[in-house]
Formats: structure tokens, C-alpha cells, sequence
């Protein structure tokens, strides 16, 4: 009972008789109990201090106990409070009523102490346990949540990374990298709100491309210097070997990319690097 002492109860009831007879029989399990003798003041009382659970008369004048437990469940700052209908009825269609408007459980008067205890005590139980799995739930997205920002931030230095040794080989490259990434999202962007390709660029493919760019030009490591950095035109056989860097590029990505698996965000960059040299046909 030490671990329900903190919990808060609300007992709901048009007759004093019967909430002096719940709060003597529940103070054992928790000394914190507040009373309301209509609707409205229920409704009220819920609304300055949400209890942990509610004990609700459902005959009661003006407005009875389903439609407090309506207007309860109706509210999303107070519709996970656990109801249990206080009831002299028997009649299946009153409890099923009652559930159907969200009452977890009934209490049949004349009330039966040891039964009213052991139904408090299970859905306070019950409530904690929500509740503390709920605490857990947010602590792991969180977790999840710091997580993924630091592998976007360790996948956005890895790039940085490798496209500064493409930009350290060719004085020009630098530049261009940060040129290139702003051009493609840019150009991207402008896409996505065309009919023909909104679909295919969602903003997180707009994200990777604008992330991968820096790597289009990775494959000039593989160009000899003579070639990368010759100040004059190239001869024919020196240019066939600068389009090379395409290939190197690609193949050096999917080495890596086969070792991060298909999810990879260098499967994206292994496009980039191979056909950025492409013509808008595929020329």
C-alpha cells in the first residue's frame, strides 16, 4: 500500500452517507481524497487537480455519471484518468453503457469494503504501471532521438571528410563543392513542387542529395597530378583518363556503402559520383 499512498482518489456521489463510507474504507491505501456531490463540482474538481482515479456515481440528479464521465473522456488533458462507475443497478445495458464511454470498472452498491479496496488498488496499480511505462517510452525516444542526431552528424562529417581530399588535390574543387551543394538543393527543391516529380523528391531525398553532393567529384584522387592540376588543355589521353574519376568515385562509394549495408546513405552519392558528368537525356 506504500507505493499507492501518493496516488489521489476523486469519489463522486449525491449522497454523504455513501462518500463517508468510501473515504473510511479506502483511507488505508491513501489519505489523499477529494469529494464532489454533483457533476458539475466533479467536473470542476477534475479540472484544478486531475486525480489518479475516479469513483463515480452514475444516478445522480442534474447531471448523472455518464456524462461526467463523458465530458472526462472527451477532454485529452484528462482523458486517461481511470474511471470506475459507482452503481445500485445490475442491468447489463447500464454496465455496457458505462464501458462504451470509457468506465473501467463498477462498484455495486451496497459496497462491499474488501472489494471496494481491491478494485482501487488494481487500478491504481494498473495506473502507475502506465504511467511508468510511459516515463520509459519518452526516455528511449529520446535516447532514439540523440542517437540519430548523432549519426546525421557523424554521416555529415564522414562526407565532409572524403570530399576534402578531393578539395585539398584541386585547389578549385573547394569552392565548387559548397557551390555544387546549394545548387542542388536548390534545383531539388525547385522539383519537388513540379506534378512530374514531387513524389520522388520527398524533403529527406532532398536532404541526402544536398548531403551527398560534396562527394560528386571524389573519384579525382585516383587522376594523377599531371592530369588534375596541368594549368593548359588536356591532350586527348589525358582526358579520357580525367572521366575516369567518375568511375573511381563510384567504385570507391560502393565499397564503403557495401560495408554500411543497403541503406547506406553513400548509395545515393555512388549515383552523384558516377553520373554527375551526365547529360540531362543520359548523353
Amino acid at each position: 500500500m506504500h507505493e499507492l499512498s501518493e496516488c489521489t482518489l476523486l469519489i463522486v456521489d449525491d449522497t454523504e452517507t455513501n462518500l463517508d463510507i468510501l473515504v473510511e474504507a479506502l483511507a488505508d491505501i491513501t489519505e489523499d481524497i477529494s469529494v464532489a456531490m454533483d457533476g458539475p463540482s466533479a467536473l470542476d474538481a477534475v479540472q484544478d487537480s486531475p486525480p489518479d482515479l475516479i469513483l463515480l456515481d452514475i444516478m445522480m440528479p442534474g447531471m448523472d455519471g455518464y456524462e461526467v464521465c463523458r465530458q472526462i473522456k472527451a477532454n485529452p488533458d484528462f482523458c486517461e484518468i481511470p474511471i470506475i462507475f459507482i452503481t445500485a443497478m445490475s442491468e447489463v445495458e447500464n454496465k455496457t453503457r458505462g464501458f462504451e464511454l470509457g468506465a473501467i470498472d463498477y462498484i455495486t452498491k451496497p459496497f462491499e469494503s474488501l472489494e471496494v479496496k481491491a478494485r482501487v488498488k488494481t487500478h491504481l496499480s494498473l495506473q502507475k504501471a502506465q504511467r511508468a511505462l510511459a516515463r520509459q517510452k519518452e526516455i528511449l525516444e529520446i535516447r532514439v532521438r540523440e542517437r540519430t542526431q548523432e549519426l546525421a552528424l557523424t554521416q555529415e562529417v564522414t562526407i565532409e571528410c572524403m570530399a576534402s581530399l578531393a578539395e585539398h588535390r584541386d585547389p578549385e574543387t573547394g569552392g565548387h563543392i559548397q557551390r555544387t551543394k546549394n545548387y542542388v538543393r536548390a534545383l531539388a527543391t525547385r522539383l519537388q513542387s513540379h506534378p512530374r516529380f514531387k513524389s520522388a523528391f520527398t524533403s529527406e531525398t532532398i536532404e541526402s542529395l544536398y548531403l551527398s553532393a560534396p562527394l560528386h567529384d571524389i573519384g579525382k584522387v585516383g587522376v594523377p597530378d599531371y592530369i588534375l592540376l596541368k594549368p593548359g588543355k588536356l591532350t586527348d589521353e589525358e582526358f579520357e583518363e580525367m572521366k575516369k574519376h567518375t568511375t573511381y568515385g563510384y567504385n570507391s562509394l560502393r565499397a564503403a556503402a557495401d560495408k554500411l549495408g543497403d541503406h547506406s546513405f553513400l548509395r545515393i552519392a555512388m549515383d552523384i559520383a558516377l553520373t554527375h558528368q551526365e547529360k540531362w537525356d543520359g548523353s
